[in-house]
């Protein structure tokens, strides 16, 4: 793979920095100790969190904002506690994301398909509650309908889909749960 100053944008790390997550960016001596830590880069070694920096500062924002990677971080958090520098490599990740949803690079149906939001049935949702009790991150909010999703929020746990006593809410199989698998089944 050759890479030209045609695929370079110049702004794209001011970008990130400007974005709320991405503000400590420029603290990051790439030292590795995200990538060390990272469990989503032990098993998926594409996957790597100094790499994505170094593309970042490398204004591959095309490359870095249309591919799967974006999407494998678990937000964990690991990253967070082991950086010298306090970069929180998991906030860059989330501010990357918020990017990509903010300039269209991905839709909330590109989010479904690739298992990274859930989303509600609307004619099956009964209001109970249950999703609104059972998440964590308090993502799902009710309406004066049904239960509502933010794709940009949810984190695609699938506690809510689990405990939907409506079976109303959905979410699709995750490519990195499938090559984790895959990592898994090799060893």
């Amino acid at each position: 793979m050759s890479i030209t100053s045609k695929d370079m944008i110049a702004t794209f790390s001011a970008d990130v920095t400007a974005t709320p997550g991405g503000e400590h960016l420029s603290q990051c001596f790439s030292c590795g100790a995200c990538s060390g830590i990272c469990p989503v880069s032990q098993a998926i070694p594409d996957f790597d969190p100094r790499k994505i920096i170094h593309m970042i500062r490398m204004g591959l924002k095309d490359k870095l904002l249309t591919s799967d990677i974006l999407w494998f971080c678990s937000s964990c958090r690991s990253c967070v506690f082991v950086c010298p520098q306090e970069v929180s490599f998991a906030d860059i990740m989330a501010a990357l994301r918020q990017i990509a949803i903010k300039e269209n690079y991905v839709t909330e149906q590109d989010l479904r398909d690739k298992g990274k939001t859930a989303w509600v049935k609307d004619d099956m949702c009964v209001s109970c509650l249950t999703c609104v009790r059972v998440c964590p991150w308090r993502i799902p909010k009710i309406d004066d309908t049904y239960a509502e999703i933010d794709p940009e929020e949810c984190r695609a746990c699938g506690i809510c889909v689990s405990e939907c006593p409506a079976q109303a809410i959905q979410l699709n199989s995750a490519k990195d749960d499938q090559l984790i698998a895959a990592c898994g089944s090799s060893r």
